[in-house]
């Protein structure tokens, strides 16, 4: 069976599933991580997901924050057995699993990085930051000129043509001179064949060459240089360089409302402690916690009843008795 995981944090519906059929899936905020979380609260390699037989399992991986299932909290490298539906929370993200026959997703590692994107353009846009990637001409004719790349995937034309989605009055550029396009957390380049060619960075392009755009290289042809930002891609570096943030204990982190199309999640067991030894046959804690024992008989009863008035009174009479009889001794002495 495979493993799909939807990641239910930001806006709802927003985020596909991605399949996996691999054997270990690891979560974190690493860019080698296969579920890539942008958030500070999630460890670089927080968690994992493992196919155990017909089963799947969850381990945290020693993680800042810690791993949930629903409100329980996992202790470190101690597996779970996995249900679908069930909600599991890595830092301030939820994720949703499904065991279920499904292809796996093609290129998972970069579905799950366009989601990481995606998360980090929400947020960027909710703060009123600028999201998209953008091409500007540095030097040239056109300096100044900018165009905004909001599409994935799409391929936007720079050259002389009237047509093209950024058009320039260089002489010297081609009427088609490169196709710019994003891909994941990067801009790629392609030469398309110009008449003087393109240089990127250090590098000359011959026709036909595409190749990855680093941020901060220029790329020339003719009179005209061109550099580009992205502060998505920007964002999610700097998130991935930061140290874990730890969050406060007092922090709540509401559970997701479930889609209409998810499972409903199972009730989740009782929270297992952390800090319990384990038993000698190795059962968990919360399979050992002894029961409360319950408040006795005596210590229910409030005010005295008949039967305390009685004994109270029997106690004073045999007191009195007893004073009388040690009076009389000490007289007739």
């Amino acid at each position: 069976m495979a493993l799909t995981v939807i990641v239910r944090s930001g806006e709802p519906g927003s985020s596909p599933g991605v399949v996996f059929e691999a054997p270990r899936v690891v979560v974190g905020r690493g860019e080698a991580s296969d579920v890539r979380l942008p958030d500070a609260s999630v460890s670089h390699r927080h968690a994992s997901f493992r196919q155990r037989g017909r089963e799947w399992i969850v381990l945290d991986e020693g993680s800042t924050n810690g791993t949930f299932i629903g409100p329980v909290r996992l202790p470190p490298q101690a597996p779970r057995v996995l249900r679908t539906g069930d909600l599991v929370r890595v830092g301030r993200i939820w994720l949703e699993v499904r065991i279920e026959a499904a292809m796996p997703t093609e290129n998972a590692q970069l579905a799950t990085c366009e989601i990481a994107l995606g998360l980090v353009a929400g947020a960027l846009a909710a703060s009123g930051e600028p999201a998209a990637a953008r091409l500007r001409v540095a030097a040239g004719p056109d300096q100044g000129r900018e165009l905004e790349l909001a599409q994935l995937d799409r391929a936007y034309v720079v050259g002389r043509s009237a047509d093209a989605d950024l058009p320039l009055t260089d002489p010297d550029a081609s009427r088609r001179q490169i196709e710019v396009s994003r891909r994941g957390p990067r801009l790629w380049v392609r030469e398309l064949g110009s008449k003087n060619g393109s240089r990127l960075g250090q590098r000359l392009l011959a026709a036909g060459d595409e190749a990855p755009w680093p941020r901060g290289d220029t790329l020339a042809f003719g009179a005209t240089e061109l550099v580009h930002e992205d502060p998505v891609a920007a964002a999610l570096d700097e998130l991935e360089r930061a140290a874990d943030e730890r969050m406060r204990e007092d922090e709540v982190v509401e559970t997701p409302e479930a889609q209409p199309e998810a499972t409903a999640a199972p009730s989740p067991p009782p929270p297992i402690p952390e800090a319990a030894p384990a038993s000698p046959a190795g059962a968990p804690a919360a399979e050992r916690a002894a029961p409360r024992r319950p408040a006795s008989a005596a210590s229910r009863r409030k005010g005295w009843s008949k039967a305390d008035t009685i004994v109270a009174v029997l106690a004073i009479a045999v007191l009195a008795a007893s004073l009388l009889g040690l009076y009389w001794l000490l007289a007739s002495t």
